[in-house]
């Protein structure tokens, strides 16, 4: 079963992101990957196989931000590979996504995004998300959080099914955007730090106080 975690401070997102997700193995995966918000972008880790295995992978030493997305994958939609491992990305690499749950209508959303241009990499339903986020973001008149807002609720008004989604995109690289429907997702809050998972409180390992999302 996938599992998402992210998380905003002051620290170094990477090492809290690996302690996240070995937190949520118990679930069951075959896959795993992170992403973090860098000084010159999104940049993503991920590969088929356990959440240690990310550690062998010399691009993850690289990971600097404070800002980043965690997920372990299932597989629904796709075997299980690096590349269709989450985090995924839009085709212009500027928003990325981690997503628990089942988008159902992702073919005719994949159709729809293909005969706009998109072009798709993987065999999962969640990448989808990003390049649709994309292409109604594209459409705002200007570049602002309120734009990307609207890009993001006009996205989700069109995907059928349950999911918790976590986003990061390069024009605010100090934010982290998040929405559910019917899957949990709950805010941890420290002095300085945030934590976002899927899961419920009892998963904690380092937060005392959490909000919980009204549904969709």
């Amino acid at each position: 079963m996938c599992g998402i975690v992210g998380y905003i401070g002051k620290k170094k997102a990477e090492p809290i992101l690996i302690n996240g997700l070995l937190r949520l193995e118990y679930r069951g995966y075959d896959s795993a990957g992170i992403a973090t918000m860098e000084e010159n972008g999104i940049k993503a880790v991920k590969n088929k196989g356990r959440v240690i295995g990310l550690l062998d992978i010399p691009e993850i030493n690289k990971l600097e931000g404070t800002v980043g997305i965690a997920h372990t994958r299932w597989a629904t939609h796709g075997k299980p590979t690096d590349i269709n491992s989450h985090p995924h990305l839009d085709n212009k690499k500027t928003t990325a996504v981690v997503h628990n749950g089942i988008i159902e209508n992702y073919i005719e959303l994949k159709k729809f995004l293909t005969d706009n241009g998109y072009e798709f990499i993987s065999q999962t339903d969640t990448e989808v998300i990003p390049n649709l986020i994309n292409y109604y973001y594209e459409k705002e008149n200007d570049k602002t959080e309120n734009s990307f807002l609207k890009a993001m609720a006009k996205a989700v008004k069109d995907l059928k099914g349950s999911f918790a989604i976590e986003v990061l995109n390069n024009d605010f690289k100090d934010k982290m955007f998040v929405i559910r429907k019917d899957s949990p997702l709950v805010i941890g809050k420290g002095e300085r730090r945030k934590l976002y998972k899927f899961r419920y409180p009892g998963d904690s390992f380092f937060y005392k106080r959490f909000l919980s999302f009204r549904r969709l």
